[in-house]
Formats: C-alpha cells, sequence, structure tokens
C-alpha cells in the first residue's frame, strides 16, 4: 500500500501529487502557470482549479507570458463569458497586470526562474512534517516574496498564495515524511 499526504484523495489529487505537487519547476512558463492558477484559487479549493485547469491552458494561451499581456478588453470581456475559467473580474485582470510584471522580473533577472528561487537560495527547503496540522499556511520566506512581488506590480500573491506556490514548484518539500514521494523528492 502506497503511503501519500493526508490531502491527496480522489482521482485528481491523488494524479497531482503522484507527478506535479513539490517536483522542483525551473522552467518559465510552468512557473507562470502556477503564479495564475495559484491565485484564481484564492478563496476556492484547489480541486475547483484542477478541475478547470485545460480550460485555462486554452483561455490563456498556454501560459505565454507575452502573449497575456496583450490581452486587451475584448479578450478580458471574453474570458469573463468563458464557464471553463474562473470568472471573476479582479482574477482574469490580474492574470494580465501579473504576466506584464513577469516580463518586466524576466527581462531583470534573466529569468523568472532566476529570481523566484532566490528566495530559497536557489534550492528547495527539505521541510520535516509529520502531520497536516504541521504545515503551515505562510513562511518567512513566503512573506519576503508576497512583499517583493507586491512591489513590482503583481497582485494575488498574498503569504499564503505564495506558499502555496511555494510547495506545488516544489521549492519547499512539505511531502509528509511517511508519503511515498518524500524520499524521492529528497534526493
Amino acid at each position: 500500500m502506497i503511503e501519500r499526504c493526508g490531502w491527496a484523495t480522489g482521482e485528481n489529487y491523488i494524479a497531482y501529487h503522484d507527478r506535479e505537487w513539490g517536483v522542483p519547476v525551473h522552467d518559465d512558463r510552468t512557473l507562470f502557470e502556477f503564479l495564475i492558477l495559484e491565485g484564481a484559487q484564492a478563496g476556492l479549493s484547489w480541486s475547483t482549479i484542477l478541475n478547470k485547469r485545460e480550460a485555462y491552458r486554452k483561455a490563456f494561451s498556454g501560459f505565454d507570458a507575452r502573449r497575456v499581456a496583450r490581452y486587451d478588453e475584448a479578450k478580458v470581456a471574453a474570458l469573463l463569458e468563458n464557464p471553463g475559467i474562473v470568472r471573476n473580474r479582479l482574477k482574469v485582470r490580474s492574470a494580465i497586470s501579473n504576466a506584464k510584471a513577469f516580463l518586466a522580473l524576466q527581462a531583470e533577472f534573466g529569468s523568472f526562474d532566476c529570481y523566484i528561487w532566490s528566495f530559497t537560495g536557489g534550492q528547495p527547503i527539505q521541510n520535516r512534517r509529520r502531520s497536516l496540522k504541521d504545515v503551515p499556511a505562510r513562511t518567512e520566506e513566503a512573506d519576503a516574496m508576497s512583499k517583493d512581488l507586491r512591489k513590482r506590480g503583481f497582485n494575488f500573491v498574498g503569504s499564503t498564495i505564495c506558499y502555496a506556490f511555494m510547495q506545488a514548484t516544489g521549492m519547499v518539500n512539505d511531502h509528509l515524511v511517511t508519503c511515498f514521494r518524500y524520499k524521492e523528492l529528497r534526493s
């Protein structure tokens, strides 16, 4: 019997947990995808976003930040009519403004990857969580990331969202020590 983190129940969550969650990501497009999806998740369950993920990929040009940054009012109106995504005006506009800020960071640092991984010294933080109640909603690193992203014009990047982003993209290993993925991602 494979032991997983307690939240990994149901087909979508198990697939996500086993293949993606906590795996270090260094691809700018994938990092942009998670940034947008984590912001869209604010106030909702992650399962809602996972179920809409393919629709998000289509609606947001495969998470091509250059294309998203050029979205105009007609595109915003179309997105707000798209039942496949979370049709929240603030979140849709945030994705566009975040794309512009994302491009500015790429220009400044050479890649978003170089910038974002600086918050963990370029390496995943290896935690040793024994139960789900030991996993915090935010950390000092997430607080620093949130503060700096907001200063640079990003929205929907509070500390909790930033920590979820860090977990999803493998900047932290928050798999429980009893989970089969913990040791795999530690090495």
